[in-house]
C-alpha cells in the first residue's frame, strides 16, 4: 500500500482499499476519481472495450492510483487487503450492448460472479451497479424500487437489461448463501464529462451534432422522457450506499423529468448552435417514461440531486468543447 494514502470511513467500515471493474469508463473514472479525492486507495481494472485509458490518465500520478488491464470475466488475481468492490464492468449504452450482445451476457453473468467471488475472499463490502434498465419500459410512474419491471427479454434491449436483472439475483444469493456484504444501486440517466460522443445516448450525441452544427437527431416525436442525474450527484449517491451498509436496490437519479425533445432543445441553446432538429425512428422498445422514485435515497441515505440541469449542462458542454473530441469525432476520416 502507499504510505501517503490515508484511509477513509465509510459508514463502520475503514475504506483503505477499493477495486473498482469498469474504472476506466465513464462513470467508473469519477468513481475512481472520488475514491482517491477521499482518501481510498483505488485498484481500476478495466478490458478497455467501451472504457479507455484517457479516462482516468489524470489519475495515474496519483499515490495510491493502480490501472490494470483486465477482462473481468476471466479469473481476477488482486493481491493485498480490500475492503470495497464496485461493480462497474459493462456496456452501458444501446450501440455498445447492440453491438457486443454476448459479452454484455458475459459481463452481468461470469463478471459478476468473479467480482462478488473477490468480495468474498477479501470479506469486502460489494456495490454492484445495476441500472433503471431493469424496469424495461415501465407501466409503473414513477419507478419505486418495489416494481418489478417490464421488459422484453427477446428484444434487442433485452441483452443489457436481463443481464443487469440477473446480475442483481446473483448479488442477492451471494449475500444470502454466502453472507457477503453486498448493495444494489439501480443508476438512472446520467450526463458529465468524459461521455463518448459515439457511444449513443441522447445528450452527448446531441452536444456533439450541435456543435458540429448537424441536424439533432430526436427518436420518434420527441415526447418520451428522461431523468437526467448530473455525474457528481450520482457518484455522491453511491458512495452514500457504499457507506451505509444498506443492502438496496436503492435508486439513485434525478426525478426532474424531461422530454427528449426539450433536452435536444436545451442542448441547441447551450451550445449558441444554429442546428435543427431531425426526428428520426424511434427503436425497438424504448422506454416511453423513465422518473426515479428517489424515497430511499432520501430518507435511507440522506441524498438528493444538487447540480441543476442548466448547471450540468454547462460543465458537459464546455468539456466537450475543450477536450476536442466532438471536434474529432465531427471531423471526416
Amino acid at each position: 500500500m502507499t504510505g501517503t494514502t490515508v484511509a477513509s470511513t465509510l459508514g463502520s467500515r475503514t475504506i483503505r482499499r477499493a477495486v473498482v471493474t469498469g474504472g476506466a469508463g465513464f462513470l467508473g473514472s469519477h468513481l475512481c476519481e472520488a475514491l482517491l479525492d477521499d482518501g481510498v486507495e483505488v485498484v481500476c481494472l478495466d478490458n478497455f472495450v467501451t472504457g479507455g485509458p484517457a479516462n482516468v490518465e489524470h489519475l495515474l500520478q496519483r499515490d495510491g492510483f493502480r490501472l490494470q488491464r483486465c477482462d473481468i470475466t476471466d479469473f481476477v488475481h488482486v493481491p493485498g487487503d480490500v475492503d470495497l468492490v464496485l461493480h462497474f464492468a459493462s456496456p452501458a449504452s444501446p450501440v455498445d450492448y447492440l453491438k457486443l450482445p454476448l459479452q454484455t451476457l458475459k459481463v452481468g453473468a461470469t463478471g459478476t460472479w468473479h467480482a462478488l467471488g473477490l468480495a468474498k475472499d477479501k470479506g469486502a463490502r460489494f456495490l454492484l451497479a445495476s441500472t433503471s434498465e431493469v424496469y424495461g419500459d415501465p407501466q409503473v410512474h414513477p419507478q419505486p424500487e418495489t416494481y418489478w419491471g417490464h421488459v422484453n427479454p427477446i428484444g434487442p434491449r433485452g441483452v443489457y437489461d436481463e443481464a443487469k436483472r440477473y446480475a442483481e439475483a446473483l448479488t442477492t444469493a451471494y449475500r444470502s448463501t454466502h453472507g457477503v456484504d453486498t448493495a444494489i444501486v439501480r443508476i438512472f440517466n446520467t450526463y458529465g464529462p468524459r461521455m463518448r460522443p459515439h457511444d449513443g445516448r441522447a445528450i452527448p450525441t446531441f452536444i456533439r451534432q450541435a456543435l458540429a452544427g448537424q441536424p439533432l437527431t430526436v427518436a420518434g416525436d420527441g415526447q418520451q422522457t428522461r431523468s437526467i442525474c448530473y455525474v457528481d450527484d450520482l457518484v455522491a449517491g453511491i458512495l452514500a450506499l457504499a457507506r451505509s451498509g444498506e443492502p438496496g436496490p436503492v435508486n439513485i437519479g434525478n426525478p426532474t423529468e424531461l422530454s427528449v425533445r426539450r433536452i435536444a432543445e436545451d442542448v441547441i441553446a447551450a451550445t449558441g448552435s444554429s442546428s435543427q432538429i431531425q426526428f428520426v425512428h424511434r427503436p425497438v422498445d424504448d422506454p416511453q417514461v423513465r422518473r426515479p422514485d428517489t424515497t430511499l435515497a432520501r430518507t435511507l441515505l440522506g441524498w438528493q440531486p444538487r447540480v441543476p440541469w442548466a448547471e450540468g449542462l454547462e460543465r458537459t458542454v464546455d468539456w466537450f468543447r475543450t477536450s476536442g473530441v466532438a471536434e474529432a469525432a465531427a471531423a471526416p476520416a
